[in-house]
């Protein structure tokens, strides 16, 4: 990587320690680095720590050692520059779309009329116009998504960190969202730490992908993506494409089963 990464992990390790339980390494010296705009998947075994790590650059979670940085400055708790995207969607059943993207907005104090235009903005880059007004429950899982992805978006962060965030989704539905995050992202350029246990979807998504190691995570390989952009569905029939495939899984197999 050319230049100062703009996401800089350092031998993060992370011990989840309980009065009832032995202690369960999560993460161990685990070093990354990132650069701005790029979009980075991570893959391994459950349980070695991925979900962890994205903790971590939030600043949810501290390490029992080592660091992050971003820009250059160590991490030591949440910032508006990072925003989470989960898989349970972690919408407010009361508020209707539109207000669910206005949310983080509205705990900045932003006024009234400028956290409308910014979430009908969002609303139309995701694809949703005309479900404003709808609440979670009429919404189908893709939409729901959609509007998860617009209230992370709505604080214009610098660092979008994506946790499974479509592996609840029906099959056709999530090819669907990998498209539209896909188009999402060449508008914004976000930085994306993006957290799957679909091989096929980071290889589509990604610029890199990171293969951990089983419990406790470390970085095991380090794979480019050098298929070119823009992406369509169609370019996953392709020979490089299950080229790219068979590379992840030859270095997540073993650890697997180690994890297994």
């Amino acid at each position: 990587m050319r230049g100062s990464p703009y996401i800089a992990a350092d031998g993060v390790s992370v011990t989840f320690r309980s009065a009832n339980r032995a202690p369960v390494a999560a993460l161990a010296d685990f070093d990354l680095r990132v650069a701005r705009g790029q979009f980075v998947s991570l893959v391994g075994p459950s349980g070695c720590g991925k979900s962890t790590f994205l903790n971590v650059v939030l600043g949810l979670q501290r390490a029992d050692a080592g660091e992050v940085r971003i820009d250059g400055r160590r991490v030591d708790g949440p910032a508006p520059d990072r925003a989470m995207v989960f898989q349970e969607f972690g919408l407010l059943p009361w508020r209707t779309a539109e207000a669910n993207v206005e949310l983080g907005l509205e705990l900045r104090g932003m006024a009234s009329a400028e956290r409308r235009r910014r979430a009908t903005e969002l609303i139309q880059l995701v694809g949703l116009t005309g479900f404003e007004r709808h609440y979670p429950h009429e919404l189908s899982g893709g939409m729901k998504q959609r509007v998860g992805l617009a209230r992370a978006l709505a604080t214009n962060p610098e660092i979008l960190l994506m946790d499974e965030p479509f592996a609840a989704l029906d099959a056709q539905t999530r090819d669907l969202m990998q498209a539209e995050l896909l188009a999402v992202w060449e508008r914004t350029r976000k930085t994306v730490l993006f957290v799957t246990h679909s091989i096929e979807e980071a290889a589509y998504l990604s610029d890199r992908v990171i293969v951990l190691s089983a419990r406790p995570g470390r970085s095991k390989a380090e794979i480019d993506v050098r298929l070119p952009r823009p992406r369509d569905y169609e370019m996953r029939l392709s020979p490089e494409f299950n080229e790219l495939k068979l590379a992840i899984w030859n270095a997540l197999k073993e650890e697997l089963k180690a994890g297994a």
